[in-house]
């Protein structure tokens, strides 16, 4: 890129840079070099804008998660079932990953799933997350279209978790990663999650 580029492009292409490095190598094994290399500036520019490789994920994270939060209000503010919702839901996540899966690699293994200061320091963020979904359960238990015997926030949990491992999944080579595999990964989610909390024929919505 043009070394007079605005300041606002070369906080992008580090940011971007770093998420190929991060991916590549792993964030605790590379250095601040190792991004400015992967971007082509100075090293010397990347502290220009950023402190630290950890400021960098930060906002790395931030950004994604910041959309997610974004994408599940505004399903939640549609005029869909409840099953629709989660569907939606689930489909911004794993199309996240579709295309852009070095972003949510380094999501996954260095912050979500990581036992550190990370995941930690956003906590807020990612309970956030949680009791949104929890309250597209807890307001179709109350419509009668979800079983009121569970409890939103577990649901919630099994919800994210399921995704979490799909993820994992395909990071790790664990499981198919083809197109048709992302959409049928998807249904298949939606239908054991929505097909537990919905009610079973002849059994009441609150157990």
């Amino acid at each position: 890129m043009d070394a007079k580029a605005p300041p606002v492009e070369k906080r992008r292409q580090i940011l971007d840079a770093a998420i190929h490095v991060f991916a590549r190598q792993g964030f605790h094994a590379c250095r601040v070099s190792d991004i400015a290399d992967e971007a082509g500036v100075a090293y010397g520019l990347v502290y220009h804008y950023f402190k630290s490789k950890d400021q960098v994920l930060n906002e790395l994270f931030t950004e994604r998660w910041s959309l997610l939060l974004a994408a599940i209000e505004e399903v939640d503010g549609e005029s869909i079932g409840a099953r629709e919702k989660l569907d939606a839901v689930a489909r911004f996540i794993i199309d996240s990953y579709r295309y852009e899966p070095d972003l949510m690699k380094v999501i996954i293994v260095d912050v979500t799933r990581a036992a550190n200061s990370f995941g930690r320091t956003h906590l807020p963020e990612i309970r956030r997350a949680y009791e949104m979904i929890a309250k597209i359960v807890a307001d179709a238990q109350r419509a009668g279209t979800f079983r009121r015997d569970v409890d939103p926030e577990f649901a919630s949990m099994w919800f994210y978790g399921a995704i979490e491992q799909l993820l994992s999944g395909w990071v790790f080579d664990l499981i198919p990663g083809g197109e048709a595999d992302f959409d049928r990964a998807r249904e298949m989610l939606v239908e054991t999650i929505c097909g537990g909390l919905e009610p079973r024929d002849g059994v009441p919505a609150d157990g």
